[in-house]
């Protein structure tokens, strides 16, 4: 049957909503858009007379097409050249979701995201629609076609695997920028000292480049081993340079909630570092420079002022 106005209309108005669970799910901008107009097609192919509740009935058909997703997704990251990152969304990104209460931040953290990745598909689709868009296990159990008490069994399951690798604390924008500052002034400072100072003695630093651009497969750990590599990173050299294509503008902003460094060439988001910040210090460094996986944030980058840059890298 043919939509009329309204039907699209009443799909457009789920869209913000779908897009946030999606990108939740599949860790993954580009994926989370085909999610979304898959159930578009879906929807326009469905007799949407007869839905009684349109909101529900998106939800279902959404998540379960990032189940499909997410089995297929586990096989293509065994054979992923080195460490697997989720795609980086910049600050006002409208597809990071409803961010009223803690646990909507925390969920599209970038240190969260990266753990959702040790769940099972049903795991992250109970704990996602949980605790990130507060569904009720009723309707989750409808969702996923299980019961209201495996629903809760697994929420609870879910939640502790979380929990059990998250060191996470939530900061504000002025206290993550002045780790930010702080950060850079001893990675440019050529002194290793400055910068093992500023992290955890189990800091790790993890890289992300697809195959497309050079990252190392395993990820540096410990607190020496990540201040040595992020002084050698920061050390200007004209093979980094040739490399890049030239010297990157670095700017202080917010990836996922999270303090980020970004790195723009041209006008063209080349690299992006998310800190995790303890209370101990700097617990992790997650850096995505895939360019496959910046697509959106170099289109996010070109929407807003960011003001002058802190430094020039290389």
């Amino acid at each position: 049957m043919a939509l009329t106005m309204d039907d699209v209309d009443r799909f457009e108005a789920s869209r913000p909503r779908m897009e946030a669970i999606a990108y939740r799910l599949l860790g993954s901008a580009s994926e989370a858009e085909d999610a979304v107009q898959e159930t578009f097609l879906r929807w326009q192919a469905a007799d949407v007379d007869h839905i009684e509740v349109p909101e529900a009935w998106l939800t279902k058909v959404l998540t379960n097409l990032c189940l499909n997703q997410l089995t297929s997704a586990r096989a293509r990251r065994e054979t992923y050249v080195g460490q697997w990152l989720p795609e980086p969304l910049l600050a006002g990104d409208p597809m990071l979701g409803p961010a009223d209460t803690a646990e909507q931040r925390e969920s599209v953290s970038y240190a969260v995201l990266a753990l959702l990745e040790r769940l099972s598909p049903n795991e992250r689709a109970v704990y996602v629609l949980k605790e990130a868009f507060d569904y009720p296990h009723r309707e989750i159990a409808e969702i996923l076609d299980i019961t209201e008490a495996a629903s809760q069994q697994i929420f609870h399951r879910a939640k502790k695997h979380v929990a059990a690798g998250k060191a996470r604390t939530e900061i504000d924008e002025a206290a993550a920028r002045r780790v930010i500052d702080e950060f850079l002034a001893a990675a440019t400072s050529g002194r290793t000292e400055p910068l093992v100072r500023l992290l955890t003695q189990d800091a790790v630093s993890i890289g992300d480049g697809g195959g497309k651009v050079p990252a190392r497969a395993k990820a540096f750990e410990g607190a020496l081993a990540v201040a040595k590599f992020m002084r050698g990173l920061f050390k200007p050299s004209k093979a980094k340079r040739d490399l890049a294509g030239g010297s990157p503008e670095i700017y202080a902003t917010t990836a996922n909630g999270d303090p980020a460094i970004v790195a723009v060439l041209d006008g063209r988001v080349i690299g992006v570092m998310c800190l995790e910040i303890t209370e101990e210090g700097i617990a992790a460094f997650r850096n995505q420079v895939n360019p496959d996986k910046l697509e959106r944030a170099t289109e996010r980058w070109a929407t807003a002022d960011h003001g002058d840059p802190l430094l020039h890298a290389f």
